[in-house]
């Protein structure tokens, strides 16, 4: 099982994150995305959206880090982290949403500035990341995790781009409902990092 990734995505992060978390074996192949790798005819035949991470699981190909997260759930049977009940199933696809929604226009959006030079109005990708942050503050109230006292998937695509939030100059210090839930998946056996940039907050 092979994932193509880059250091610095957050949507990267993710698919790692669940690999290590999962403990199945995987190869990390990075991908050049400076020197356009992931345009490049060979990525393409991969993902012909040309973006990482994409998981190429004995040539089963998936595409699309929310993709990979249920891929690997339901390959491996892990109904712990993708409950089969229908509740359940949908509370965690409500989030799956907001990480290519909100969190992509928010916090993910105000670090791709900073970290790649993006071309995004930073008080206004600022103002939507601090807007989520407190949503997802309030949905923590009296929880361990976003849907109870053990992490799903959703808990996975959220991590990366709130853990290095600071990078893009969102200050996290006023949510510790938040700085707790990350520090808990932080804890959790398995645990990988997404790489840190000194920059924005984080300088």
């Amino acid at each position: 099982m092979k994932l193509y990734y880059h250091p610095l995505s957050g949507h990267s992060h993710r698919a790692h994150l669940f690999l290590s978390l999962l403990g199945v074996p995987y190869e990390l192949v990075e991908v050049d995305l400076a020197a356009g790798a992931h345009k490049a005819p060979e990525f393409l035949k991969l993902n012909s959206f040309g973006q990482v991470p994409v998981l190429d699981d004995d040539g089963t190909v998936i595409a699309d880090s929310s993709a990979i997260l249920v891929y690997l759930a339901r390959k491996y049977g892990r109904t712990d982290w993708l409950p089969e009940e229908a509740l359940a199933a949908a509370r965690i696809q409500k989030w799956l949403s907001v990480a290519a929604g909100e969190i992509a226009y928010g916090p993910c959006a105000a670090r791709l500035v900073t970290v790649f030079g993006a071309d995004f109005r930073t008080d206004e990708v600022i103002a939507r990341a601090h807007r989520i942050l407190a949503l997802i503050e309030a949905e923590l109230s009296g929880r361990n995790f976003l849907l109870g006292d053990k992490p799903v998937i959703s808990d996975v695509a959220l991590y990366s781009y709130i853990a290095n939030a600071p990078e893009g100059n969102v200050d996290i210090s006023a949510y510790p409902g938040l700085r707790a839930w990350l520090a808990r998946i932080e804890a959790l056996p398995g645990f990988v990092g997404f790489r840190k940039t000194k920059i924005g907050l984080a300088a």
